[in-house]
């Protein structure tokens, strides 16, 4: 009979969830146009979100069979690559798991401050060592609880569309610049993704909403600590499930809120609500797992009807959405020809040190926070060039999981929203998540090849070389179609 699939999956599961709110004081400068330090309070609290995941067949009891994968979902922007080894390897080490087993996927808040140990000089920055440190410590708390916890789980995964995401590449006609902010004529996909997570009797488990927009709705004004936008989605869907909600950030490099860059928190709680009532739509519209929508004939009444019902597997249909194929690699991408060096960004860093000193001699506070703004860049630009390897190629790392119906990617870096498109598109009608920032920042933005020459921000401090999305994008594609054809 004509029928349509419900995309699912068939595992064993847990979830748990730690408050990571660093302490009142901690440094909180994110933005270059900032003025203050230390941050002054707290909008919502920050969490890390442990999802811990493993195949199961007919009869495997949650307390045994293959070792699981483990997916943090954490509310920061990023980590440098050596803040980032070090959070793997404690967590690696505490919990007993293999890397190839960890993944570490961040929101992106711009809201949380920039973590960096070696900020500690900075004022608030002795905070950020022993800070990262109870991460770790939360991280390992909520992946021992969710292994605790784990139990036969079904995961059923549907999509919508949000309006919050925009296509951030602006050209401002005046200034013959591009600047980064709302385009209302740009491509953009506002592509939400759900997957429903309950355990066998049907209880709420986890719903895990995979979404493509940059958490910058609350910018330089902004003195507390917040997850944006995403902790007043968790907190709608929450109340609505009665269960935790993990949010994983898409390739969201060209895509941002709609109205951004504000300091009023009611803006950036009206942008989560607008996400969480989208997410509950698609709840809405989900079966449970274990079925398929299929037509059960004609009815003959006024008109003649054609009737479709939700159907049940077989034992054969459901058995093949049990299993997980996990596949890690890396895809080498050439550097830009114009990489700035080490010492030219150094120099410049000086440069832009004096001009601020000068400034606030001068008493011209806006001249004084442009040059701070400039040194934020080149600072941030040293960090990206010192972690970055030697050679003509830069890695970047990508993590596989096949479960059940649905692909999960996740990878390093930011990207346009062409890779998340591309995928879709190539695998459909299968859900393809992807969840970007996963494993760390490096290498960066990864623009689209006609990006590169405009003078965009994104463009303008990227390290690859025009192309490098996709070449990125096939490269993962023939990952995919491998693994689905092996599993």
């Amino acid at each position: 009979m004509p029928h349509v699939e419900i995309p699912q999956s068939f595992c064993i599961a847990g979830v748990a969830r730690r408050d990571i709110t660093p302490p009142m004081g901690i440094y909180h400068r994110m933005w270059g146009a900032a003025t203050h330090e230390r941050a002054t309070g707290v909008h919502r609290p920050l969490n890390v979100t442990a999802l811990v995941i493993a195949p199961r067949g007919d009869e495997t009891p949650a307390s045994s069979g293959p070792m699981p994968q483990v997916l943090l979902a954490v509310d920061h922007c990023l980590l440098w690559n050596e803040d980032m080894e070090s959070l793997r390897r404690a967590v690696c080490r505490s919990s007993r798991i293999s890397p190839d087993q960890l993944h570490v996927a961040f929101s992106h808040t711009h809201a949380a401050g920039l973590m960096d140990r070696g900020r500690s000089t900075l004022a608030g920055g002795e905070l950020i060592g022993p800070y990262l440190d109870r991460v770790a410590e939360m991280a390992n708390d909520a992946i021992a609880e969710a292994r605790r916890l784990m139990e036969p789980a079904k995961i059923v995964y549907g999509s919508g569309h949000c309006t919050l995401a925009a296509n951030r590449d602006f050209h401002d006609e005046a200034s013959g610049q591009f600047v980064c902010g709302f385009n209302p004529d740009g491509p953009t996909d506002d592509t939400l993704l759900v997957a429903r997570i309950k355990d066998e009797a049907g209880g709420a488990l986890a719903t895990v909403v995979n979404y493509a927009c940059h958490p910058t709705t609350l910018a330089w004004q902004n003195t507390l600590v917040s997850p944006d936008y995403v902790g007043a989605m968790r907190e709608v869907v929450e109340a609505a499930t009665g269960s935790v909600c993990m949010f994983l950030q898409g390739a969201s490099g060209d895509l941002g809120p709609r109205h951004g860059y504000v300091g009023d928190v009611e803006v950036v709680d009206r942008n989560g609500r607008q996400l969480g009532y989208a997410v509950l739509s698609v709840l809405q519209s989900l079966p449970d797992a274990g079925v398929r929508f299929e037509y059960t004939g004609p009815v003959v009444s006024g008109a003649t009807l054609g009737t479709w019902d939700y159907r049940p597997l077989g034992p054969d249909e459901r058995r093949r959405k049990h299993g997980i194929h996990c596949r890690r690699f890396d895809v080498e991408l050439p550097y830009r020809d114009d990489l700035p060096t080490r010492e030219q960004t150094t120099a410049a860093l000086g440069e832009w040190q004096t001009a601020q000193r000068a400034a606030l001699d001068a008493g011209d506070l806006d001249a004084a926070r442009d040059a701070h703004a400039q040194i934020e860049r080149m600072s941030r630009q040293l960090s990206r060039l010192q972690m970055l390897p030697d050679g003509k190629t830069v890695p970047l790392g990508v993590s596989l999981w096949q479960l059940g119906d649905a692909i999960w990617v996740m990878l390093q870096g930011e990207h346009y929203h062409l890779l998340q498109r591309s995928l879709r598109e190539r695998f459909a009608p299968r859900p393809v998540l992807v969840a970007t920032v996963t494993d760390g920042w490096r290498p960066g933005y990864l623009p689209t090849r006609e990006t590169y020459g405009r003078g965009i921000y994104q463009e303008s401090i990227a390290i690859v070389a025009p192309g490098s999305l996709e070449q990125l994008i096939e490269a993962i594609g023939g990952e995919i179609a491998a693994l689905s054809a092996g599993s």
